[in-house]
């Protein structure tokens, strides 16, 4: 539980929607896969397999059903804000983007299964964020603005996907939240965000980007403001960092005045 004047925040990592999840969520979108590794083309099949498994699924399932005991645990720790990082485009339409072996997303009408979880906040800034390209991107931030649930780290253009959000806690301050991604996890160059394109904030580990990332964050600071920086960086199931992102990571601290990474 959060202490009396502090800010307590949960931070959940990737949360993938897409496959078997949004086919048991009230608005099943196209069951259809796009992933080249997998010898599974229907999402439906991942469902078949979960109840052969574990026994049939409800008969009647609301959004916050494949959050399971999840939902109760969030409550129990009795945090301010919900921060997750959203590994699915919330869309029904685009293309597949050419050259990746996977690709996620949800039905956009499904997005009441973040509120339901009491979601405060999406990071974007990842390697499935545009999975279904620019269209694809669209509709998913359209879903999270319908929703009214906070983003940063994509955007229509490059001031947004750099343009932190700024979460109010009534009585407690402010949480000022920024969402990197780096190569180093598989976002391809295509999906930089431009002057006048769609894309993600991808940076890089050099001097230059602790520059840029501290000239993101608002030049006009309240006391007890709390900075966050969502990075979605290394490999898939890589559990300790590397070197140069711990010194990246601290240099933001340093330098930048992030609190939390």
């Amino acid at each position: 539980m959060t202490a009396p004047g502090e800010i307590g925040l949960l931070l959940c990592g990737d949360v993938m929607l897409g496959r078997g999840v949004d086919q048991v969520l009230p608005h099943p979108g196209d069951p259809w896969l796009q992933e080249h590794r997998r010898n599974i083309k229907d999402a439906r099949v991942f469902v078949e397999l979960a109840v052969q498994k574990h026994g049939a699924l409800p008969q009647h399932r609301d959004a916050g059903y494949v959050w399971g005991e999840a939902l109760a645990a969030f409550d129990a720790f009795g945090a301010d804000l919900r921060l997750i990082n959203l590994e699915t485009a919330a869309t029904a339409r685009g293309e597949p983007w050419p050259g990746k072996a996977i690709h996620y997303r949800m039905n956009p009408r499904n997005a009441d299964v973040l509120t339901r979880a009491g979601i405060d906040f999406c990071a974007l800034a990842n390697n499935h964020v545009l999975d279904w390209g620019h269209e694809g991107l669209e509709d998913t931030l359209a879903a999270l603005d319908g929703a009214g649930i906070r983003h940063a780290g994509a955007g229509h253009n490059r001031r947004q996907a750099v343009t932190p959000a700024i979460l109010e806690v009534p009585g407690k301050g402010r949480v000022i939240v920024l969402s990197l991604a780096t190569p180093s996890s598989g976002v391809p160059e295509g999906w930089a965000a431009g002057p006048d394109t769609p894309g993600v904030n991808r940076i890089g580990l050099n001097a230059e980007w602790v520059d840029t990332i501290r000239a993101s964050l608002p030049k006009s600071r309240q006391a007890g403001d709390i900075v966050v920086v969502s990075i979605h960086w290394g490999d898939n199931f890589g559990y300790v960092g590397a070197d140069a992102q711990a010194a990246f990571a601290r240099r933001l601290i340093d330098e930048a005045g992030v609190d939390l990474i």
